[in-house]
């Protein structure tokens, strides 16, 4: 979460390198609001939960058959086998939200020059760095996000 957020701020800075004088041109958005708004960024936070979940149900379960385990010899080479077992599922884990938080900031960079195209703003900030004018575009990002693709 904390990666998006910085993620989103170094986009809204690019943005702001055509910042006008005219308030009229500047729009914001809550990005809060909009990530816990955008169903497809719910769904993969969620799936994400229940995979690290599944991850610590893992180590459990291994951790009970460890105990179970009399032979110092049988219990080092299970602690070997399944340390590397447990590496590659916090890896694959890792790049599975690494690639969902990639297409979650790709859409809202979308949606972001969309809405600042539609009505025609030159720049959209994060609407903690506006503190009067501007326009609020939080709910029609969400709108763009949320809609059916098609």
């Amino acid at each position: 979460m904390k990666k998006i957020k910085l993620i989103l701020s170094a986009l809204l800075i690019m943005f702001c390198v055509n910042i006008s004088a005219d308030a009229s041109t500047i729009g914001y958005a809550d990005f809060q609001k909009v990530l816990s708004e955008y169903t497809f960024a719910r769904n993969a936070y969620k799936d994400i939960d229940n995979k690290f979940t599944e991850l610590q149900q893992y180590a459990i379960d291994k951790d009970k058959q460890y105990k179970a385990i009399e032979s110092p010899i049988q219990k080092k080479t299970f602690e070997d086998q399944i340390q590397k077992e447990f590496q590659a599922k916090e890896e694959r884990l890792y790049n599975l939200r690494n690639q969902k938080e990639q297409v979650i900031k790709d859409n809202i960079l979308a949606a972001c020059k969309s809405v600042a195209a539609t009505k025609k703003l030159d720049v959209i900030l994060d609407f903690g760095v506006v503190y009067a004018g501007g326009v609020d575009v939080t709910n029609d990002i969400i709108q763009y996000l949320n809609a059916p693709k098609k």
